[in-house]
């Protein structure tokens, strides 16, 4: 597909690459002269302020052609094939709205990089977002526009050759404390055994003691169950490891501890792992390095693959980071207190960076749900909780895109105040494997 502009700026090239190229698989092009494009004989749209002659044409709003994070003034519309902003004023347009301009404004999460309020956690609140104040957060608006410009493409080119988009799930793990009671070290044991006994929980005392002496199972180990669910639908499986210095908010197991290690390589034996850079790792960028060099000395090959602890999330700064130190997949992506789609789409895509105006070598990789967000920000029960995730299955199957689900090993206890959510985990498994 030959794509015509009068200024065809790193933004238009990078958005059509993802768009047209990456998600429909056409071969993209670009030409910046009117007399070269009209000539042409092969495939063509032109997409500027106003059409060229009779082309596919689809009318520019203006935030490609433009460069720097500026306020931008969005109404969102509601119309029959569902929620779209930046309307254009144009009957020759294929389309209402500039899909384009609208799509780089979710992918790049421009919105983030914008003064905006941060909760308790310094996150960007899924409440502050555009999404969510129209209410299309649980909708991938980015990848059902997509199939919208597909339709409009084969319409006038019948003949045009689009790759098969296929629904994939990838189930992610995180591993932010390994085990409940093993392996915390002398100091650590006995501080919780002493708050176990000032709160008078003598059940957690005896639980505690029957795991250290071995009479029971740690009830964080349920990385059996896991290999053995994952061989069963024949899962593709990403665990991400915590390996900071324990801290407040970091409170893995050692990483030197040699049982720690030997679980790691356990688990890469037979799924695929990544980092889970430390709580504190956004504001001091060596910590990345570091953590990321522990894993690798773990289990002797590169680690490529991270997902940010507690979801902090500080565009373009946090993929910076993790671009310099040689990460080339982000699966940090969604919100903790609501589930959906943060960058309006279900299917990976290469990162752009507004700060230096540059498509990256970083694919992001968007979750759709968490279990927390489902038990502590949503309150759901374990039937509720069922319903939900299967509704968001399904629109991310309408669309053939990729659900990506992220799970805690602990949650998976079901016990305690997990209860009940192993059979969750297991009817997810059940809607959502191919």
């Amino acid at each position: 597909m030959l794509v015509y502009s009068h200024k065809i700026t790193p933004r238009v090239r990078y958005i059509f690459k993802v768009l047209l190229g990456d998600m429909l698989g056409l071969d993209v092009s670009f030409e910046g002269n009117r007399q070269a494009f009209l000539e042409s004989s092969e495939p063509k749209l032109s997409y500027t302020h106003s059409a060229v002659e009779n082309e596919l044409y689809f009318k520019s709003h203006g935030l490609l052609h433009d460069t720097g994070v500026k306020d931008q003034s969005v109404k969102v519309v509601t119309g029959e094939n569902g929620k779209y902003f930046y309307a254009v004023q144009s009957e020759r347009s294929a389309l209402l709205f500039d899909a384009f301009a609208a799509s780089f404004f979710l992918l790049t999460r421009y919105e983030e990089c914008l003064p905006h309020i941060r909760d308790h956690y310094n996150r960007f609140e899924a409440a502050e977002s555009l999404a969510f104040k129209n209410d299309f957060l649980t909708e991938p608006v980015v990848d059902q526009w997509v199939l919208k410009i597909k339709e409009i493409i084969l319409k006038a080119y019948p003949d045009s050759v689009f790759k098969d988009r296929t629904y994939n799930f990838i189930s992610t793990i995180d591993i932010d404390n390994a085990y409940a009671y093993k392996h915390k070290g002398f100091m650590r044991t006995a501080g919780a055994y002493a708050r176990s006994l000032a709160k008078k929980n003598f059940a957690e005392v005896v639980e505690r003691t029957n795991v250290l002496i071995g009479r029971a199972k740690d009830p964080y180990d349920t990385y059996d169950f896991q290999l053995e669910i994952q061989k069963k639908y024949n899962l593709k499986t990403i665990y991400f490891l915590l390996l900071a210095d324990y801290g407040v908010n970091d409170k893995n197991v050692p990483h030197y501890n040699l049982q720690f290690q030997s679980l790691i390589k356990h688990l890469a034996d037979y799924a695929e792992v990544g980092i889970h850079p430390g709580f504190n790792s956004n504001e001091n960028s060596n910590k990345l390095k570091v953590e990321k060099r522990r894993l690798e000395k773990i289990i002797h090959r590169p680690v490529i693959k991270s997902r940010q602890h507690f979801l902090i999330l500080h565009l373009p700064h946090t993929y910076q980071n993790l671009i310099d130190n040689d990460i080339t997949e982000d699966h940090s992506m969604g919100y903790a207190a609501h589930t959906g789609f943060r960058a309006g789409t279900c299917t990976p895509y290469t990162f752009y960076d507004l700060d230096i105006e540059a498509t990256t070598n970083l694919t992001v990789y968007p979750f759709t749900m968490m279990e927390a967000t489902l038990k502590y920000y949503m309150q759901l029960s374990p039937e509720a909780a069922k319903t939900h995730i299967t509704e968001l299955v399904q629109k991310v199957k309408d669309v053939n895109g990729t659900f990506i689900s992220l799970w805690h090993n602990e949650t998976l206890s079901n016990k305690t105040i997990w209860e009940g959510w192993r059979d969750v985990f297991t009817h997810m498994l059940e809607v959502a494997h191919v």
